[in-house]
């Protein structure tokens, strides 16, 4: 969501700006721009709608000469997507600032500074905090000191890029609830809402904390804390390679990562596998002695992340026998809970920068639970950072806004949870060997899902023209379901529906008809004769069923169904299994119908606001 890149160098940043956004497209945008200062000390804007290409075209038309500039590219909160309204945001031809976050209070803050004498010319919240800041320069104040009194009247999250023109040696940099990122060179530094918008320049980077305020020169970085207190954070070295997020032979970056999932799911599971026992240091030195007081388990998170929670819920409760709940973050945020001694709180992010699964962290911790546990891909996020115990995800870059490795990856992490606590609970030796083993066998059995992807792609074609889809699963393969519609609707815009197959004839059934597919997951389970016939009430309405099924599912074609075979697997693993090909039909539908499958309309890769 909204994407920030700056830079103050001893060359020309233009073209590193624009490279750095290009590689933060997957965030989700609907403008672009970048703003530099040229010798003579003048702001050289140029603000586009649409893609980081017609920017580039227009700086290419319209050079942006210097060595100190900052560039975004926005997606709306505030303001219609319109040029008036991209990013930098300028004032009085002095100040130049770039955004992402929501400034709650800035309708307040316009009426004042519209009675002092300011004029607008966009809808912008961020446009009132170039204003605050124009007011401290004007009073006399430096850019840090500047940035340092108008951040404290702003309510809300911010990262900010500021730059003040009669200053040509000073970048600053400030951060409160959403990520930012220095990046250290030599005469040169950078920033960044991600490390991948700077893989190109360095591998050196620094972590801004909540508070943090921050001034960039070409020869040092200066931090201050939320107190105003100096203070040094590490400088740590990313082992990501620059073309680690870039495309290769696949056409898109979904389809990509789709078939990066059997080596993301082994790099999940190195070092964290013994013979035939999972490993509770992996999640932390402490972890061994606080799972076995663990008594209750919550999981909070968004999204994708959600359902992979929604699939744990059914895995702790019957092997670990611990109770387990597990909600929106966005909903657990604002109601009272009561917490049952000795809980355990679980979050699951990509990014680790979810606003709502941040702040449900936080809440978490006032609320007395007895320790808390993040499941994320990002090693330095906030997330991370803020809990108590970790496991990391080892995904990988993820640039498709359709989360498909991150969810794989995160079911297997939470998997591995749910052994190792039921090593000290309701796991004996022989169950805990037998999870080890089939979560060994996952990257073999993915692989063999890859090799039907030609058969999928065929099978597309007939959701080409539908205008719905239902999806319909039982017991643990219901949130597998729920994940299809969700990739269906984000990529293909066919709205998409989930329901667990037994609540048919408690609604759905009246959407039943010729027009309506039916999508069923079918594992050889001890719900599969009860799926048959929910699947059997479809059919009867004259209903289209397109049934992903065990390969020993006694289950034939006929006209309105259709079969698809997947690998005879163990029910234990069946989620991961399954989601594959609801990953690839999605896919392969985005495709035919012309959409834009790694960047789909309205929706961000990192939902770092509420």
């Amino acid at each position: 969501m909204c994407g920030i890149v700056g830079a103050i160098a001893q060359r020309p940043v233009a073209a590193i700006l624009l490279e750095g956004l290009r590689r933060l497209e997957y965030r989700g945008y609907d403008s672009a721009g970048i703003a530099v200062l040229d010798v003579d000390r003048h702001i050289e804007r140029v603000r586009t709608l649409g893609k980081v290409a017609r920017l580039r075209e227009e700086v290419e038309a319209q050079p942006v000469p210097g060595t100190l500039g900052v560039a975004h590219t926005r997606w709306a909160t505030h303001g219609e997507p319109a040029t008036r309204n991209a990013h930098p945001h300028v004032c009085r031809d002095r100040c130049v600032l770039v955004h992402n976050g929501i400034i709650e209070n800035y309708e307040t803050l316009r009426r004042e500074q519209a009675a002092a004498g300011h004029r607008f010319t966009s809808e912008t919240d961020t446009e009132v905090v170039v204003h605050a800041v124009y007011d401290e320069l004007a009073a006399g104040h430096g850019l840090t000191e500047a940035v340092r009194r108008a951040s404290r009247r702003l309510e809300g999250a911010y990262a900010l890029g500021v730059i003040d023109a009669s200053d040509p040696d000073r970048l600053v940099a400030a951060r409160q609830g959403s990520p930012l990122v220095i990046g250290v060179g030599f005469g040169e530094h950078f920033i960044a809402s991600d490390v991948f918008a700077l893989l190109p320049v360095t591998h050196r980077f620094i972590f801004l904390e909540e508070g943090d305020i921050a001034e960039l020169t070409r020869d040092q970085v200066r931090i201050w804390d939320a107190d105003g207190h100096p203070v040094m954070r590490p400088v740590k070295e990313s082992t990501v390679s620059a073309d680690a997020a870039e495309r290769g032979e696949y056409r898109h970056y979904m389809l990509k990562e789709i078939y990066e999932q059997p080596r993301a799911i082994t790099d999940t599971l190195e070092g964290r596998l013994s013979g035939t026992r999972a490993l509770p240091e992996a999640f932390g030195n402490q972890a061994e002695a606080i799972f076995v007081g663990v008594r209750a388990v919550t999981i909070v998170a968004c999204g994708t992340s959600y359902h992979a929670g929604l699939v744990a819920r059914y895995w702790m409760e019957a092997l670990a026998g611990l109770p387990c709940q597990v909600e929106v973050a966005s909903e657990y945020r604002y109601r009272r809970h009561v917490v049952p001694e000795g809980s355990l709180f679980v979050t699951i992010s990509q990014s680790g920068e979810t606003a709502d699964t941040l702040a449900a962290l936080r809440q978490a911790k006032a609320a007395g639970y007895a320790t808390t546990l993040a499941i994320c891909n990002v090693p330095e996020s906030s997330l991370v950072r803020e809990s108590d115990l970790v496991l990391l995800t080892r995904a990988g870059p993820e640039i498709g806004v359709a989360s498909t490795k991150a969810f794989t990856t995160q079911l297997t992490a939470l998997l591995l949870l749910t052994v190792v606590l039921g090593r000290y609970h309701a796991l004996d030796e022989a169950g805990e060997a037998r999870v080890v083993t089939l979560l060994r066998s996952l990257p073999v059995k993915l692989e063999q899902v890859l090799a039907l992807d030609e058969t999928i792609a065929r099978l597309a074609e007939q959701f080409v023209e539908r205008h719905h889809t239902l999806f319909l699963g039982r017991g643990e393969q219901y949130p597998i379901a729920m994940e299809g519609a969700l990739k269906l609707k984000e990529i293909s815009y066919i709205h998409a529906e989930a329901y667990p197959a037994g609540e048919l004839k408690h609604g759905p059934l009246a959407l039943i008809d010729e027009d309506m597919p039916v999508v069923a997951v079918a594992p050889n389970n001890a719900l599969l004769e009860k799926l048959k016939s929910n699947l059997e009430e479809v059919r009867a309405r004259g209903g289209q069923l397109f049934v992903f099924a065990d390969q020993q599912v006694a289950m034939e074609e006929d006209d309105g169904v259709t079969i698809l075979r997947l690998p005879q697997t163990d029910d234990l693993i069946d989620p991961l299994i399954f989601t594959v090909p609801l990953q690839l039909l999605a896919y392969h539908v985005a495709v035919l119908k012309g959409t834009d499958v790694d960047q789909p309309r309205n929706l961000a890769k990192s939902v770092t606001v509420e």
